[in-house]
């Protein structure tokens, strides 16, 4: 083996290069007084004394037999068997340091990441916040819409301006969101007339806005924004995907609540109104209250819209009026 690969094997393991020449000076003049073996190495004095004691501790030279002054190189196998071990040791010990290290840096920056992906919004923040997201949209708005609802002025006029805007407005209303008093005639209605897609579901699971492909607004359950009063603002992650696909699920399951061309103009509006309430599942006395109307006037008004459309039910009413375009 020549020199260079020598004082590399050595280095793999562990032995310095001034304890190498030492080594390869043993190999070459050993059993020698250790003297002569640091001329031949070029070396003396305190850097012999250090690197020798290297290779004894490496197990790799030792005193020769009852000359204390003498010195030779040891077979190498147990030598080296130590060094292995120790390097191998060595080696692990760095692992885990390297390892720990990387564990940590990866958990303060998925924290960091995380914050930036999920913002807590709550109380008297929240309104503004919403009214800034509908003036951000750009292309689409998708939303969940149900009772309870947050005081926030204006939020028709942002509907409505937005749409002015051209921004496609998909909503899937609950069944309480036409329940709830005026809110059908004051702002659904309204919204429906400037153009936005409106569907309804007897309930629907979040109180949500999604903003283009952007961010979302999300409350944890109708029932927590109720209590807590309680908005998240997600960021671009696998949650705000897995919101847009909850939306597109729902709105392909809802039944659809806007007209198209085909709507009679001669239908007047207190009876449209009365057909979205009953597609929504509203009961009668919701009806007719939304309506202003008694009872029996409720009643005389289905069947008039029933003989209309040649319906024998409520049920056949509501299919049939969706089919017409009066919803």
């Amino acid at each position: 083996m020549t020199n260079a690969k020598l004082g590399e094997a050595l280095r793999l393991l562990g032995v310095g290069p001034t304890a190498g020449r030492v080594y390869r000076a043993l190999l070459e003049s050993a059993p020698a007084p250790l003297g002569v073996i640091g001329r031949a190495a070029g070396l003396g004095g305190a850097e012999l004394t250090s690197a020798y004691a290297e290779l004894v501790d490496a197990g790799l030279a030792s005193s020769a037999e009852d000359e204390t002054d003498v010195v030779a190189p040891v077979p190498p196998a147990a030598g080296l068997e130590i060094l292995a071990r120790h390097r191998a040791a060595e080696l692990e010990e760095s692992r885990i340091a390297v390892g720990g290290a990387f564990e940590s840096f990866r958990r303060h920056r998925l924290a960091a990441y995380n914050d930036d992906l999920v913002e807590v919004v709550t109380g008297e923040a929240i309104g503004p916040r919403m009214r800034h997201a509908w003036a951000s949209a750009r292309e689409q708005i998708r939303q969940f819409e149900s009772p309870p609802y947050v005081p926030l002025p204006g939020a028709t006029e942002d509907a409505l301006a937005t749409l002015a805007r051209g921004v496609r407005q998909r909503v899937v209303y609950s069944r309480e969101s036409l329940e709830h008093p005026g809110h059908l005639r004051d702002a659904i209605e309204p919204a429906i007339a400037a153009g936005e897609q409106a569907r309804v579901l007897p309930s629907v699971p979040v109180k949500l806005l999604i903003i283009d492909e952007a961010y979302a607004l999300v409350s944890l359950s109708i029932r927590e924004a109720d209590v807590v009063n309680t908005m998240l603002v997600v960021q671009p992650c696998g949650l705000l995907s897995a919101l847009v696909a909850l939306f597109e699920q729902c709105w392909h399951s809802a039944l659809p609540f806007h007209g198209g061309a085909a709507r009679p103009a001669a239908l007047p509006p207190a009876d449209r109104r009365l057909l979205r309430l009953l597609a929504g599942g509203a009961s009668d006395e919701v009806i007719a209250r939304e309506l202003g109307v008694s009872r029996r006037t409720l009643f005389r008004r289905l069947q008039v819209l029933m003989a209309r459309l040649g319906a024998a039910n409520r049920f056949q009413l509501a299919l049939q009026a969706q089919r017409a375009g009066w919803l």
